[in-house]
């Protein structure tokens, strides 16, 4: 809807400062969609966390507001997935992200100011342990 995000059924409007999601496929995002998806794709229990992270970070102004602390823990990743971020579900599944920024806001000391991260895209939700 214009002034809108809706995701799993939930409508949040837009204000000054939401971080923006977008979603690296087609298929994640039709998924992400509908509560009903949601639930076939994950279950019921990982449903209703994958919502509460999603929530999360449609209410935050940055990423820099998304807590590294549990339950989310927010953390930044390494290697092979050095920019993107992961956020925790259910044990030992994390939601997976990286900034929609181009170029990505950096410090000073070249790491990434999660102060100036207000648009995300969602890569995927994988155990990549």
């Amino acid at each position: 809807p214009a002034n809108g995000i809706v995701l799993a059924g939930w409508q949040l409007n837009h204000w000054r400062g939401c971080v923006e999601i977008r979603f690296r496929t087609c298929r994640l995002e039709r998924v992400f969609a509908a509560e009903r998806e949601i639930r076939r794709v994950y279950g019921d229990e990982m449903a209703k966390v994958v919502r509460r992270r999603i929530t999360l970070l449609l209410l935050a102004n940055s990423l820099t507001e998304v807590s590294p602390l549990p339950p989310a823990r927010r953390h930044s990743l390494a290697g092979r997935r050095r920019g993107q971020y992961a956020i925790d579900l259910a044990h030992p599944y994390r939601l997976i992200f990286e900034p929609n920024h181009n170029p990505v806001p950096l410090l000073a000391d070249g790491g990434v100011d999660t102060d100036r991260v207000t648009s995300i895209t969602i890569i995927e939700v994988v155990d990549y342990h």
